[in-house]
Formats: structure tokens, C-alpha cells, sequence
């Protein structure tokens, strides 16, 4: 599969919405999230943002994934491979793995040339990492999902007599996986195809570190910081911030940046080959991590005691714009950010991110507030990270919620456009942060549907810092009312954002 981009409409101001898949009612790529395209198109919206697609530990985090490559088979929607002959429809009953079985069962015995074709081709344009992952995945289950350094030793460090030995007497297995990963890909692109028909562009996120207990570090562990035992030596984070006071200890390994530069950084430009095949927009997360990012020793239990360490991210942008010329990049500059990184993010002119729910309890010169935030910016209500907006107002002192208050009083009229200002009660507030967002001069807007359902704090997606009851929301259909359809489609056109 070559890269293949929509271009965004050409009018500077677009916006779309923050939805993952896993928050679909489905949780797949079946009937839900084609309605859910159809919703974006209906509305006039053109951006439609995911999480990462990534195949997740037992947590549900697509920030700590099994594989910077692989995608979720949790997503594939088993009832369109009953439509594809591929399962029969008792299979949907059955356990997704043995599913999965009895889908490659089917291929291999069928006389279907034309996926034959595709299923070898998508092989051949991922054995990059196809390989290694169905591997990793072959020898996870087989030591009970421990983590891979607590493997034998010839597992461990990848030992040829070992492996050789793994793939003659697995092949089945290994066929399976990498089976289920071609249905992933090929059930996202056919959902990718009729969103970009529809002139709605797909919009992703990169985790900028992979996990520790991932395919990634295990097949080239080289390119990580790990001691000759292959452990962590220093682990990622960031310090006390906005959403922690002991900051945040992420446990990530960190790269060896030497490494990854003497080797014409070739395991980013292959990770960004796979996700430039998925979306036509990356966040990359935590951005400032390019430029510099927080080291954490392995054996602290907070981000406390870290240290900032230089990363060479202007030299690896430099290899990605080549190599990826038209790859549109936005940057998650959120957080301690200095000048340094400022001045990275202007030299590619990557648009930064601007959240609202940062904006008040200030002064004029906040650069969240909505009259400071310039062009070459995504303006969020709040992100995945975010309570939703209804639970962050309820959560504000009345000193900040006078401070925003008095703050949209004044707005500009120039902000305004078309818009109605909305009075700041309770009710009304995702309303009114969404209005302030769409009023923006910022090129792109993105709302999380939670904020157009107008939903309180108990449908937050995430809490940073936290390991419990994240990643699990879903929206109901009937959540979805023709009300907050003919909001949303009235406030993009009003704001000049709609391509309708």
C-alpha cells in the first residue's frame, strides 16, 4: 500500500471531531464507524481524529502498545468477514482469536486469487515488522504474556538457531497473525476510502515512545537505552505539571539517539511509513520530546528526580519531511515548553495545540485564551487527556468561572462571526467553549464528541496519572440527537469551517 493523502479543503478553516474507535458503540470497524463518517459529512465537519490504532497491553492504553506498527485486531469487525466469505456466521460467537483462526482457515483454503495477491503484497510492503511482531506475539503467549526480557535466553536476544526453530514448528500461528493484521489494515483503508470520498480526512496520533514490553524494543533493542542485560536504564515522563504534581512517570524506554542518527534514523522512517498509510493527518505526542525530553532513573517511582536530555529532532524531521514530503504533521506542544522547542516546531511550520480548558483563571496574556491563539494552530475544547468540558466547569473555582465569564462578555466581534454568544450557564458551557473554539483564528478546530453530547466527567476518557477505569467510554447512538446535530452543523457554518 503506497501512502495515499486527501488534501484538507482548500479553504484555511476547517474542523472535525475527537473520537477514538474504541468509542464507537461497535468498537469496530463495521456499520458504526461508517455512520459515524456519515455523521462528520452531514454536519460539515472534515477531520475526523482517532487515538492511536496501535494493539494495546491488558490496560486499554493506546499510548503503551504492543507494536508501533501493528494495528488493534480488537477493531476488525468480525460480521464484515461473514460478508467477505471469509467466516461463517456461528464464528461470530466464538472467542475473536479462534475467529481469526477460522478466517485464515478459510483463506487458505479458498480459491480467492485476488486476496491471495493482496494478502502476499501486504506481506512483502510490512516485513519491516510483520515478522518480528508475529513472532513476539507467538512467544508472548507461549511464556504466559510476561514481559520478553523474563524470556529463556535464546527467546530473549533473538538467537537465529532459536528463532528458525520458532517459525518451522509455529507457521500456523505466525500465518494467523499476520492474517489478522492484513484484515486490519485492509478493513481501515476500506473505511479510510469512503471518509476521504466524503472529503473527511483521517487524522492520527503517534505515541512519540513505544513500550518497553513491545515488539519494537525486543527486535532491535539497540535503538533503546537498555544495559547489557537489556533493562532500562532511564525511562520516560515529564515533570510535576498541570495534571500531576509529582509529574509523570510514563515508564517508556528512551531512545538511543546515536544509534537511531548513525542509522539514518530508519526505524522512525519506516514507524512513519506505516502510520503515513493510515491517516492523512499525525499529532506527534509529546513533541517537545523531539527537542529534549525528561529522563527518569528505572528505579524511581516518580518523575521527580528527572532530567532533561537533548534529542536530535531537528535532524530527524529533516529525514521525515524528505522522505515524506506531503506527510502533514501537527505538533503536541503541550506541557514545559521553552524556546527551543518553539523554534523546532517553526522551522517545519508545524501547527501547535491550543486547549481552552487552560485558558482561564489567568491573565490577558494566557496563550490558551481564545484571542491570543494564532493561525498556525488545532484548537481543542479539551483532548482525550481532558476531563470533558461540563466536568471541568463543574470542577472550577468561582474565581475562574467569573474570570471566563467576564472574559466572553467582552469578546471580540471580529471572533464572533456569525455566532450567537451563548450565556456561561452550567448547561451551556460545552456549547460555549465549543463556539469560542470554532470562533478562533486557528486553521483547525477539533471537538471531542463528548463535548457536542454535551456529557459530564464521568465519560472522561483518560485521567493522566492513572491507571483505572481509562480508555473504556462509549457513546450510544441515541445520545446523538438531531439537537446536537443541527448545533454542530449551524456553529461550523457559522464559523466558517464547514465545507458544505
Amino acid at each position: 500500500m503506497k501512502p495515499t493523502f486527501t488534501k484538507l479543503p482548500k479553504k484555511a478553516r476547517n474542523a472535525g471531531v475527537l473520537l477514538h474507535i474504541s468509542s464507537l458503540p461497535s468498537a469496530d470497524l463495521g456499520d458504526d464507524a461508517y455512520r459515524f463518517v456519515d455523521f462528520l459529512a452531514e454536519t460539515g465537519a472534515s477531520i475526523w481524529q482517532t487515538l492511536p490504532l496501535n494493539m494495546p497491553h491488558d490496560d486499554g492504553s493506546p499510548y503503551q502498545c504492543l507494536s508501533a506498527h501493528a494495528g488493534n485486531p480488537a477493531f476488525i469487525c468480525l460480521e464484515r468477514l461473514v460478508e467477505d466469505n471469509l467466516l461463517k456466521p456461528s464464528s461470530l460467537q466464538a472467542n475473536r482469536d479462534l475467529a481469526f483462526d477460522d478466517a485464515y482457515s478459510q483463506y487458505k483454503h479458498s480459491k480467492n486469487q485476488t486476496l491471495q495477491n493482496e494478502f502476499i503484497k501486504f506481506c512483502r510492503e510490512n516485513v519491516a515488522w510483520l515478522g518480528d511482531f508475529a513472532c513476539f506475539l507467538v512467544l508472548r503467549k507461549k511464556f504466559k504474556h510476561h514481559n520478553w526480557n523474563t524470556w529463556p535466553t535464546p527467546y530473549k536476544n533473538k538467537q537465529p538457531a532459536a528463532m528458525k526453530q520458532l517459525k518451522q514448528r509455529n507457521a500456523y500461528a505466525i500465518g494467523v497473525i499476520k492474517f489478522s493484521q492484513f484484515l486490519f489494515f485492509k478493513q481501515w483503508q476500506a473505511l479510510k476510502t469512503y471518509a476521504n470520498k466524503k472529503s473527511i480526512a483521517m487524522f492520527g496520533d503517534i505515541p512519540i515512545f513505544v513500550a518497553y514490553d513491545s515488539a519494537d524494543v525486543w527486535a532491535k533493542p539497540h535503538f533503546f537505552k537498555l544495559d547489557k542485560h537489556k533493562n532500562m536504564q532511564v525511562v520516560a515522563g515529564v515533570p510535576p505539571d498541570y495534571f500531576s504534581a509529582n509529574g509523570q512517570r510514563w515508564g517508556n524506554p528512551h531512545y538511543h539517539w546515536p544509534m537511531m542518527q548513525a542509522s539514518g534514523f530508519s526505524w522512525w522512517l519506516a514507524r512513519m511509513r506505516t502510520q503515513s498509510r493510515l491517516f492523512d493527518l499525525l499529532r506527534i505526542d509529546h513533541f517537545r520530546g523531539l527537542e529534549a525530553a525528561w529522563e527518569i532513573p528505572a528505579h524511581a517511582e516518580t518523575a521527580i528526580d528527572g532530567a532533561w536530555m537533548l534529542a536530535p529532532g531537528d535532524a530527524l524531521l529533516k529525514a521525515i519531511k524528505r522522505t515524506f514530503p506531503h506527510l502533514c504533521l501537527i505538533a503536541e506542544d503541550l506541557g514545559v515548553i521553552t524556546d527551543e522547542v518553539n523554534a523546532l516546531r517553526k522551522k517545519y511550520n508545524l501547527p501547535g495545540m491550543k486547549i481552552l480548558q487552560f485558558a482561564f483563571g489567568d491573565d490577558d496574556t494566557n496563550p490558551y485564551l481564545p484571542h491570543n491563539i494564532e493561525e498556525n494552530s488545532v484548537v481543542y475544547t479539551g483532548t482525550h487527556d481532558n476531563d470533558t468540558t461540563l466536568g471541568w466547569w463543574q470542577q472550577q473555582d468561582e474565581r475562574t468561572q467569573q474570570y471566563a465569564k467576564s472574559y466572553v462578555s467582552k469578546l471580540p466581534k471580529d471572533m464572533q462571526f456569525e455566532m450567537t454568544p451563548v450565556e456561561m450557564t452550567t448547561a451551556k458551557i460545552p456549547q460555549c467553549l465549543i463556539d469560542l473554539a470554532l470562533s478562533t483564528k486557528a486553521n483547525m478546530a477539533i471537538i471531542p464528541l463528548q463535548d457536542i453530547l454535551g456529557l459530564d466527567g464521568a465519560h472522561r476518557m483518560n485521567t493522566p496519572g492513572t491507571i483505572e477505569n481509562n480508555w473504556q467510554w462509549k457513546f450510544d447512538w441515541q445520545q446523538l440527537q438531531t439537537a446536537h446535530i443541527n448545533y454542530f452543523k449551524h456553529a461550523l457554518k457559522s464559523s466558517k469551517r464547514s465545507q458544505l
